[in-house]
């Protein structure tokens, strides 16, 4: 169980996530909806504590994570993984490597780093990473350059770098916003089969409600840091999209439409 309490961040005078709860069972996967700036990428960076809260906690299996410092909190960061609407590859290498990145922190301080460096990983570990890239359909890319791929392989390789993290608890934030309606379609596919197969709790911030309630067992709605729906993904009906946005389910598609070049570019810089 993830268990998110009061969670909250402020930036000055701005309160980005506004006393956030969420009990997440294992094996979940919740969507996380919203417009840009309602707090959706925050609110994950915090669970993997690439952001500080300023107030409230986070449970894990009987930790505080937000108390968590040092070699805990890698660890943390090792069972918590997280995909970037970036990919966050390095270019340069070949899609193998690549997803071998994911053992690093299984390995001891900078010993792990040296052995990217210098490809000098286990046959085991080169076993593992090429079962993973076998799931995600890139046993073909392996020694393909990550520059070379299309941006939903480049995501595919994200998740399966993930995946050789071994962790309980992945954060997708908002993957296929930088992506194509068939890429979108691939990633979320592959998103959903590791958490069917694998069990793994997975919360994903999404911009289209369509997508939300094919994918999602859950959906969350986000606006101005809070929480304004938490429910099945049926609940969230055309009227409570008019109650919660202020518009119709059209027009917040629409508008999230209108903000896809904006993460396009962004990613792409």
């Amino acid at each position: 169980m993830l268990d998110i309490r009061n969670l909250t961040r402020r930036f000055g005078a701005l309160t980005a996530v506004d006393r956030v709860s969420l009990a997440v069972p294992a094996g979940q996967m919740v969507g996380i909806i919203g417009r840009s700036g309602a707090g959706k990428s925050t609110l994950l960076r915090m669970i993997n504590r690439l952001t500080e809260p300023s107030e409230g906690s986070i449970l894990f299996a009987g930790r505080d994570v937000t108390q968590l410092r040092g070699k805990a909190l890698r660890d943390w960061r090792t069972e918590c993984a997280m995909i970037f609407q970036q990919f966050n590859l390095v270019q340069r290498l070949d899609v193998l490597t690549n997803v071998l990145v994911g053992r690093l922190n299984h390995r001891p301080g900078v010993l792990g780093t040296l052995s990217s460096m210098f490809k000098q990983f286990t046959a085991a570990e080169r076993a593992m990473a090429l079962e993973a890239q076998a799931r995600l359909d890139l046993a073909d890319q392996a020694l393909q350059r990550a520059d070379t791929l299309s941006g939903g392989q480049q995501q595919r390789v994200a998740i399966t770098r993930a995946l050789l993290q071994e962790p309980k608890v992945l954060l997708a934030d908002e993957p296929i916003a930088s992506l194509d309606p068939r890429n979108s379609r691939v990633v979320m596919d592959a998103l959903r089969m590791v958490n069917r197969q694998d069990g793994l709790t997975v919360l994903c911030n999404l911009h289209h409600l369509d997508t939300a309630r094919e994918y999602c067992d859950r959906i969350v709605a986000m606006q101005a840091g809070r929480v304004v729906f938490d429910g099945a993904p049926a609940e969230l009906t055309p009227h409570r999209v008019q109650e919660i946005y202020g518009v119709s389910e059209e027009e917040f598609e629409e508008q999230a439409a209108a903000e896809a070049p904006v993460r396009r570019a962004a990613a792409a810089a």
